[in-house]
This record gives structure tokens, C-alpha cells and sequence, in this order.
């Protein structure tokens, strides 16, 4: 940890290691094998590229195994009835697992650190915060975010994953009012809440590597991050309690996140209650006894 101006920075691994309904059982050859609830799937990670400690392909109560095709994309192969959707609980918040064509499940059990972490700072705040969450994909950080007593403007492009979001509001029990659902290209909608004048306490963004918009708009996260976040910055409050980052893009380190943050809360003057920046890797543990990198993030904390 290193005192630069009398703000703190850190880069270090979170990993949450208070999951009952999820467990990694095992890793290796590029898979992970998985406990979703009662129900167990194999899916490819690329950060695996170590030996596994048994056939994985193997164990004897899979479910299903999520497959690549080397033509591109993969497909699930199904060894046991495996539900649509089941949920699956993190302490008292409830989530809808639901496998895709795309390998997801409809949640990030990893970023469970960072959902106590919201769940404290605006639980600790003074008065209501009102928070964005952008490219907020099923929810699960609107869920932590509203459970916690924000006021949440959740904002993603897909217009299915949205619906999502609503029904873990729903089934966790968040009044209605406290979600204002946006289905929108995110960088769009920051500018016109700017030209509104708006502004928020709390501003949540987990932008995705490479992406493209419905009137053929591409998102690439190296050229495109520091722009968002720039823009961003100006919707801050007087008053915020914390921005927070996520990246899964292979290869970019979290310190880069947090240059990112620093750099644009300066320039938009947005520093002068910042307390520090946190700098991290998020994994999760494995039951082999090792832990498994899941990506990164970086978040900005006021005083």
C-alpha cells in the first residue's frame, strides 16, 4: 500500500469466501467446475491453465458442460435435466441463474465483495443516495445498492437482461420505486443526464471488453473507458460516496483503473473529498485450495 498526497492506494486480491449456495470445486485445462445451488456446470475460463486434480469432464453429478466451437461460440451439452432458471441465495439477496448460448449464467458470484462493500458505504451515508449503475446487466449490484436504501437508475442496452434486473428487484423484495430501469447505450444516456443536470451520489459501471450499439456504435474498453468515466465524473455530487469500476478484459491491470478514476476526478475537480482509491483483483476460492482470478476493479471512496 503506498501514500501518494496523502491519499491511500492499494493493489491486492478480494476474494469472498462467504458464498453458501456457490463453490468452485475444481480448476484446471481451462475449465472451472461449479456448485450453483444444487446444480453443477462445467464451463471454460480462460485463466485456467493449470492441471486439474481429476477428470472434471467426469464427476458424476454434472449437469452440464458449456463447450467452445472452434467455428467460434460453444453450446451447453446436457448430462442430467438441467431447469431453465433456479436462484440462488448471497446472504439475504436472492439472484436468478439462468445458463446462456454464451457460456454466462446471469451472474458474477465474484463481485459479491463488492456488493458488501455497497451495501456499507451507503448504508453508513447520510440521507438517501441515489445511485447509476451503467452497464448494470442482471442487477445483482442494483439489488445490493436498493437493499442497502439507494435509489437506483440501473442502465443497460439489452433490453432482456434489464427484465432480469427487474425480477431480482422483485423477488428480493425492493419496493418498485426505489429501480428506475433504462434500456440505453450508457454513454448516450450519461450525456443527456448531463445536459439535464443531474447528478448522482454513487455512480457503479462494469463496461464489458468490446461491445456494439443498436445503430452500429462500437465500444472498445481501451479507447472508450476514459472518456465514460470523464463524463461521469461531472454527474458526481457535491457530496459522493464512491465510484467503482469493473473490468473482466484480460490483461488490463487494475492499477490501470485506477489512473483511469484519479486522473478524471482531478481534471473535472471532483477530488477535493476524495479519502483513496482502491486498486484490486477479484477472485474466488476453490475448494482445491487456491484462489481464482475473476477480473478486477477499482473504486473511489469520499470522505
Amino acid at each position: 500500500m503506498i501514500d501518494v498526497a496523502g491519499l491511500w492506494y492499494n493493489a491486492v486480491m478480494k476474494s469472498s469466501s462467504e458464498w453458501d449456495d456457490y463453490q468452485i470445486l475444481a480448476t484446471g485445462h481451462g475449465e472451472k467446475l461449479e456448485k450453483w445451488g444444487d446444480i453443477y456446470l462445467l464451463r471454460p475460463d480462460p485463466q485456467v491453465i493449470w492441471s486439474p486434480p481429476y477428470d472434471l469432464s467426469g464427476f458424476r453429478m454434472l449437469h452440464a458442460k458449456y463447450s467452445r466451437s472452434n467455428a467460434g461460440g460453444g453450446a451447453w451439452e446436457h448430462f442430467k435435466t438441467l431447469p431453465d432458471e433456479w436462484t440462488i441465495s448471497y446472504k439475504d439477496m436472492q439472484f436468478i441463474i439462468s445458463p446462456t448460448n454464451f457460456k454466462h449464467t446471469g451472474l458474477f458470484p465474484e463481485q459479491a465483495i463488492n456488493w458488501d462493500t455497497i451495501r456499507a458505504l451507503i448504508s453508513g451515508a447520510k440521507g438517501e443516495a441515489n445511485v447509476l449503475n451503467l452497464f448494470g446487466y442482471t442487477g445483482a449490484a442494483t439489488v445490493a445498492a436498493a437493499m442497502a436504501g439507494a435509489r437506483v437508475t440501473h442502465v443497460d442496452a439489452s433490453k432482456g437482461m434489464t427484465d432480469v434486473c427487474r425480477r431480482n428487484v422483485e423477488i428480493n423484495g425492493v419496493p418498485g420505486d426505489r429501480v428506475r430501469y433504462i434500456v440505453d447505450d450508457c454513454a448516450k444516456f450519461v450525456a443527456r443526464e448531463l445536459r439535464r443536470g443531474k447528478t448522482y451520489d454513487a455512480i457503479i459501471m462494469d463496461p464489458p471488453s468490446f461491445g456494439r450499439g443498436a445503430n452500429g456504435e462500437v465500444w472498445k474498453l481501451e479507447t472508450c473507458l476514459d472518456d465514460l468515466v470523464h463524463e461521469c465524473c461531472k454527474l458526481l455530487s457535491d457530496k459522493p460516496l464512491f465510484f467503482l469500476i469493473n473490468s473482466y478484459t484480460t490483461g488490463l491491470q487494475p492499477t490501470v483503473m485506477q489512473n483511469i478514476l484519479l486522473t478524471n476526478l482531478r481534471k473535472t475537480g471532483k477530488d477535493a473529498n476524495l479519502k483513496h482509491v482502491d486498486a484490486y483483483e477479484v477472485g474466488l476460492p476453490t475448494l482445491e485450495d487456491l484462489t481464482l482470478p475473476c477480473g478486477c476493479s477499482s473504486m473511489a471512496i469520499f470522505k
